[in-house]
């Protein structure tokens, strides 16, 4: 199954092209750009690079978060316009077990976070042994001690991933059993949401809606406006 994946959480955006676990084409932009001028664009490069159309995918897949509202936002709405446009199916996959396909293939306990801001993070912790992630906590906004605890819980060595990990990793390096994934494998990619969504069931772009986790910042103002 041909898949065209976008990831848009963070700063970085990319978009991949792959079947059958292997990535055909892959496009990664770190350069702070805004995800509505580059995603499509890199979509068209991709799909270029493959010389493949996007007709001819199988299904369309996105992360739905969590992460930047700002930029779930915007890969969901290019997946859902797109999949309604072609009359083509598409999968939601979370941000936080897309950083853990990173490792697929190794062995290691991955604990995904994402810096969630106002001292929080999104975090999840997964365990692979040369397959498929196998998730052992859900996806959450959390504080770096409560991930600590987490972490010390599993009693084995743990490697921070996704663009949280740097973060993490200066607050617990002094945690035993604490390790820092290299560049090439921590930050999310567009191929690790494709790998994970074929593991998933197909579904209608009207279904596919993203997990925030908590509110935005707009919806806590208003809220503490109606409190007042």
């Amino acid at each position: 199954m041909k898949i065209l994946s976008f990831e848009t959480s963070a700063k970085t955006v990319s978009a991949a092209i792959t079947e059958n676990n292997v990535i055909l084409s892959l496009g990664y932009l770190n350069r702070g750009f805004t995800h509505s001028e580059t995603l499509l664009p890199l979509a068209e490069t991709v799909l270029a690079s493959a010389k493949l159309s996007l007709s001819e995918m199988d299904a369309l897949a996105v992360c739905k978060g969590p992460g930047s509202f700002t930029g779930l936002r915007i890969g969901i709405s290019a997946v859902k316009g797109l999949c309604q446009g072609l009359s083509k199916p598409c999968v939601g996959v979370s941000t936080l077990e897309a950083i853990a396909y990173n490792y697929r293939g190794l062995s290691a306990v991955v604990a995904a976070v994402m810096d969630a801001r106002r001292d929080q993070v999104y975090g999840a912790l997964f365990e692979v042994n040369g397959k498929d992630p196998i998730r052992l906590t859900e996806d959450a906004a959390l504080s770096v001690e409560e991930l600590k605890s987490q972490i010390y819980a599993i009693g084995k060595p743990v490697t921070l991933a996704g663009d949280g990990a740097l973060l993490c990793f200066e607050r617990l390096k002094e945690t035993e059993n604490v390790l820092l994934a290299p560049p090439l494998l921590r930050f999310q990619n567009a191929a690790s949401v494709g790998f994970a969504a074929e593991k998933y069931p197909l579904i209608s772009c009207e279904e596919l809606m993203p997990s925030y986790l908590r509110l935005s910042q707009a919806e806590r103002e208003r809220l503490a406006k109606e409190k007042g």
